[in-house]
């Protein structure tokens, strides 16, 4: 589906993501349509050739005729917009998304849609520290892995062309996992990485630190510049996967204070190897 320029794309959300689809995936040809709360964000956007058309209302002409849509809201704005709107969709339009948590919004989209509608989850794993349209760029995507999550409901057309959606987006690693599989390396990968970064820059508030430090506090701490309202909510939503990285972290945290309140120089020299070893897996090639 995704190959044939002919068909019509609906950015529902037009930030720094859905900002950044729109961006690559116009430089294919595709005819591209976005529906977000902010005028001045369609307005830069029609300006730019970001996108083609624009609203912020739900103008049906727009919504009934994309064939493609791809839904770039917070969690549970996601979830109202399909009950309440999912009626202006055309018929056999394919459903797709941004949002970093899958399990506790999948099931629940897929059980309220229409039988001639179809919801395939994606998760780009991708992002900047600042936001909106105005800062987008496919060039994130570069490098960058891509995640599918489907379940027993969808199709393998529909999957097949969720995978293509990341591969023509840029990104270097499209793979799939089940929603449960992605919540439990997400909550590791991105959600207690972040919560790593806000205890690290809360947990001294001495004065005139930032005149002393050196790189590696800045690169430790990039993330902590985070949007409040976005990532509680998906910590919320994904609270139990979550929880168990945190436990998991503080007993290895632990488990090298213990080491050096017992002088161990051996364990954590062993530790520090090992880190070396895996991090080096890591790496973007």
């Amino acid at each position: 589906m995704i190959v044939d320029i002919s068909k019509k794309i609906l950015i529902v959300g037009l930030g720094l993501l859905g900002g950044s689809y729109a961006k690559a995936l116009k430089r294919f040809g595709f005819y591209i349509s976005a529906i977000t709360k902010d005028e001045q964000s369609i307005e830069y956007a029609l300006k730019e050739g970001i996108i083609d058309e624009g609203s912020t209302k739900l103008d049906e002409k727009i919504i009934g005729s994309a064939d493609l849509v791809i839904f770039a809201l917070y969690p549970h704005v996601f979830v109202e917009w399909i009950k309440e709107n999912q009626h202006l969709l055309k018929e056999n339009a394919l459903l797709t998304d941004v949002t970093g948590v899958k399990g506790s919004i999948v099931y629940k989209i897929q059980d309220m849609l229409r039988d001639d509608l179809e919801f395939i989850a994606a998760h780009p794993m991708a992002g900047k520290e600042t936001s909106g349209v105005e800062n987008s760029t496919e060039k994130m995507f570069f490098g960058a892995n891509y995640i599918v999550t489907p379940t027993k409901k969808n199709t393998p057309e529909a999957i097949s062309t969720c995978l293509e959606l990341g591969r023509l987006l840029g990104f270097s690693c499209v793979t799939t996992l089940s929603p449960e599989e992605h919540d439990e390396m997400i909550g590791f990968l991105s959600q207690l990485t972040h919560c790593i970064a806000i205890t690290l820059m809360t947990c001294n508030d001495k004065e005139n630190m930032e005149k002393f430090t050196g790189d590696s506090f800045r690169d430790l701490t990039r993330i902590a510049k985070i949007n409040d309202i976005m990532w509680s909510e998906l910590f919320i939503a994904n609270k139990d996967a979550l929880l168990k990285q945190m436990d998991m972290f503080i007993n290895k945290f632990n488990d090298l204070k213990q080491m050096l309140e017992n002088e161990d120089v051996s364990s954590m020299r062993e530790m520090m190897r090992h880190s070396t070893k895996r991090r080096a897996l890591f790496d973007k090639k």
